[in-house]
């Protein structure tokens, strides 16, 4: 197990830091973000990576995107670094040396920390070695230990520092609402006992931390087999008396064109929310981003429905006051997963974040703004 820096990793990163402490101050014709939320008892934050110093990348040791992050966010979530192939990539071997670095810089900004993810329960998101893992003679046995030392082992590493854990991600297929099945399910002898070994597993190693479980079931239209099998999970979560806390809302918006009404739509995520909530589960708003689909290439008609939408789905989304926590999955257009997942067939950029390739804010960010501010407050 390794979870030291090296000497050269150390040096890069203290000279990393200077870098963005001499970063410059952008203007502060707004308000922050998180100051907004704040106002309303809420939390903002953002996804971020790890890179070297000088490395084009939404890491805290880019001093353009540090800036972002140190005037808008109070929460941070790392985007890679905390998932089981970036931390527990060998059977035998953990490695926290990105993981810390970002831990050690929220807590020198005073920003609290989410973990993403303990289990991605889906067989293309499990490391190789676990993929391919020989679980022998007793089956549920090894699944249970391999999980197990997973979990605790991450959990108890981090402590108290990390103050929510996203203990299993996206276990529903969206194409009919039933569980996905895994080397993991198949060898512990289902899915659902494998999951909830995984949030007792959970509570036990970080007994303050937020419990979540998160998926992406939207309120665009074909998803409503995705909230069916959500909310069926999250049943049998209550059913059992598995210890989740909370549903996290990933929130990849994708636009309907500039003149798609959302009415339906606002319909089918009220009941969904409706029924989460009924059952006693927080929310949280983790990974929001909008894909610009079905809108023309203009960059200004582009940021204006982008805008709309998240002014839509925030003002509804925010109206539970089980939201505490939102998060943007990244703050600027320039580093955005979109951009590589599912480029526009018409070549132009995606411009799915608050602030734009240059660092700019774009009507995105004055959306989430006005959205905070007119939340009630919790």
């Amino acid at each position: 197990m390794t979870s030291a820096f090296t000497r050269r990793e150390t040096l890069l990163l203290g000279a990393s830091a200077a870098l963005v402490g001499n970063a410059p101050a952008l203007a502060a014709s707004e308000d922050s973000l998180h100051a907004i939320a704040r106002s309303r008892g809420l939390r903002f934050g953002s996804a971020l990576a790890w890179g070297p110093p000088g490395a084009d990348r939404a890491s805290f040791a880019n001093p353009r995107y540090a800036a972002l992050l140190e005037r808008d966010c109070g929460l941070l979530v790392a985007e890679n670094e905390m998932k089981w192939p970036s931390l527990h990539y060998a059977p035998a071997t953990f490695d926290f040396t990105r993981a810390d670095a970002i831990v050690r810089y929220a807590e020198r900004h005073g920003m609290a920390m989410r973990g993403h993810n303990l289990l991605w329960h889906q067989p293309k998101w499990l490391p190789k070695w676990v993929n391919d893992y020989d679980f022998g003679h007793r089956p549920r046995d090894a699944a249970a230990e391999l999980l197990t030392r997973h979990i605790e082992t991450v959990c108890r590493h981090f402590g108290t520092r990390v103050t929510a854990w996203d203990v299993v991600n996206e276990a529903v297929r969206p194409s009919d609402g039933q569980l996905y099945d895994t080397v993991l399910s198949r060898a512990y002898g289902g899915t659902e006992p494998l999951l909830d070994l995984a949030f007792h597993t959970a509570r036990a190693a970080a007994p303050g931390a937020q419990l979540v479980y998160n998926d992406y079931m939207g309120w665009e239209p074909g998803n409503a087999e995705h909230r069916a099998g959500v909310l069926r999970l999250l049943e049998g979560f209550r059913r059992r008396g598995t210890p989740v806390d909370a549903l996290g809302l990933q929130s990849h918006l994708i636009t309907q064109g500039r003149d798609a009404s959302l009415q339906g739509m606002e319909a089918d995520w009220r009941h969904f929310l409706d029924a989460v909530t009924a059952m006693g589960f927080g929310l949280v708003v983790t990974e929001l981003d909008v894909r610009d689909d079905n809108l023309p290439a203009d960059p200004a008609a582009r940021d204006r429905a982008v805008a709309d939408c998240t002014k839509a789905y925030l003002d509804l989304t925010l109206d539970y006051r089980q939201v505490r926590d939102v998060l943007v999955w990244g703050m600027c257009d320039r580093y955005s997963w979109i951009e590589g997942f599912k480029p526009r067939p018409d070549g132009a950029r995606r411009r799915p974040c608050p602030y734009d390739d240059a660092f700019r804010p774009k009507p995105m960010r004055q959306a989430i703004a006005a959205a905070l501010a007119a939340a009630p407050t919790r």
